[in-house]
């Protein structure tokens, strides 16, 4: 390989060294100068043909910005868990306060169309009043109850004995 040189001895390109020392150490300090520069050359192409360590290296890049971005994704999904658990929470409460007051509004209407049930009923509000709370068909008997209570509390006696044994022997043989 030859270079082109000046005339004072020069070499002429990029790097421009003169060709000679003028001394022993001038010399030597030329040989560390070239082992550093060869020394970087040397280290540049080694690092550039570590296929393997370059890789590595990304992978590990790679991985340390998954992480921040997992971080990031559970922060930013956590903030919406929160945030539709309280539009959930709101809806709720309002479907609730409104169910009350359509329960209240249900009770009063019931409320009213019983006692205008009642106020039709009886319209003068004393019929069964004066007449002891006692309907027409029943009269009869209660007034004979009342004349001779003995019998009646033998027949009322003797019917809660039929019911009571009709209550024991279903209990024992299940229904028929």
């Amino acid at each position: 390989m030859t270079d082109a040189t000046s005339g004072d001895g020069a070499r002429t390109g990029s790097t421009a060294q003169p060709t000679g020392a003028k001394g022993p150490d001038e010399l030597r300090r030329q040989i560390e100068q070239t082992r550093s520069q060869l020394g970087d050359t040397v280290e540049e192409l080694a690092g550039k043909a570590d296929v393997k360590g370059r890789a590595k290296a990304r992978a590990a890049d790679l991985k340390d910005k998954a992480g921040a971005m997992t971080v990031q994704l559970r922060s930013s999904a956590a903030h919406a868990g929160h945030s539709v658990q309280g539009k959930a929470s709101r809806a709720t409460h309002s479907a609730q306060d409104k169910a009350g007051r359509a329960a209240h509004a249900a009770q009063d209407k019931a409320r009213r169309g019983g006692h205008a049930a009642h106020d039709r009923a009886e319209p003068s509000g004393q019929h069964r009043a004066r007449q002891g709370g006692v309907p027409e068909r029943m009269r009869g008997a209660v007034q004979a109850g009342k004349r001779h209570p003995r019998p009646l509390l033998v027949a009322g006696a003797a019917a809660g004995a039929v019911v009571a044994a009709g209550v024991l022997r279903r209990r024992r043989h299940g229904p028929c």
